[in-house]
């Protein structure tokens, strides 16, 4: 069962995913994160993966596609990730050197204070 969860937190939008992240639910989570980033201005979007135990390659373009668009609008995204299957990913597909990651929502949000 995947679930997801969006709130606004100070300057941030959270978007928090719970459950495997596959190409049957990754459309679910796609949609939270362009309502995200339909605000104005240049957003601050926090994912949060802690309960994400599984990412397939649609999921992960889902993350690379939102990072493009934060980017193109000035913005900011920070993944909330634990050691584990995501950080595997991200560091064997070297996008650990573009995402800004966080190992708490604690953390991520005191970031983009």
């Amino acid at each position: 069962m995947f679930e997801v969860q969006r709130w606004r937190r100070g300057p941030c939008v959270v978007v928090r995913a719970e459950g495997e992240l596959d190409m049957a639910v990754a459309p679910r989570l796609r949609a939270e994160l362009d309502r995200a980033l339909e605000l104005p201005g240049h957003p601050c979007v926090v994912v949060d993966l802690t309960a994400v135990p599984f990412c397939d390659s649609v999921g992960l373009g889902i993350l690379v596609g939102a990072l493009t668009r934060v980017r193109d609008t000035r913005g900011r995204l920070i993944l909330v990730v634990r050691p584990g299957m995501i950080t595997h990913l991200l560091t064997i597909t070297n996008l650990d050197r573009h995402f800004e990651t966080c190992g708490s929502l604690h953390e991520a949000l005191s970031a983009a204070a």
